[in-house]
C-alpha cells in the first residue's frame, strides 16, 4: 500500500513555528499550486493546500524560505476526527516529511 503526496507550489506567506502542548516543533506550510488546465474563462485555477511539518523540518523551512519561494513538498495524507458541537468530521491533513527548497536564497532540503 502507498500514501504519498508530492506538491510543488508557491509558498503564501512567511512561516511561524509554533510549539504543540508536548512540546513539539509544528508550523503550516501554505502552498499555491496552479492547475495545469484552464478553466472555463481560459485562465489556469490556483489551489491553495497547507501542509503540516514538525520538528526540524518545520525549523529549517521556516529559517531559509521567505514568501513567494517555490518549493517541493514529498509527504503523506493522515486523517483526523475533530468534533464541532454534536458532529464529528474527519479532517484529512498533508504531514510533510520532505521539503526541497527550489527557489529560496539558500538552496537546500528539509529532513
Amino acid at each position: 500500500m502507498l500514501n504519498q503526496v508530492i506538491l510543488v507550489g508557491r509558498l503564501v506567506r512567511d512561516i511561524a513555528v509554533n510549539k504543540s502542548d508536548n512540546g513539539t516543533k509544528v508550523a503550516t506550510i501554505p502552498l499555491a499550486i496552479p492547475r495545469s488546465f484552464k478553466n472555463m474563462e481560459g485562465t489556469y485555477d490556483t489551489d491553495f493546500i497547507d501542509c503540516v511539518a514538525f520538528d526540524n523540518i518545520a525549523v529549517n523551512t521556516s529559517e531559509y524560505c521567505n514568501k513567494g519561494d517555490i518549493l517541493g513538498v514529498k509527504g503523506r495524507l493522515q486523517s483526523r476526527v475533530v468534533e464541532e458541537g454534536d458532529t464529528k468530521k474527519t479532517v484529512i491533513d498533508i504531514i510533510a516529511e520532505k521539503v526541497t527548497f527550489l527557489s529560496s536564497k539558500k538552496q537546500g532540503e528539509a529532513e
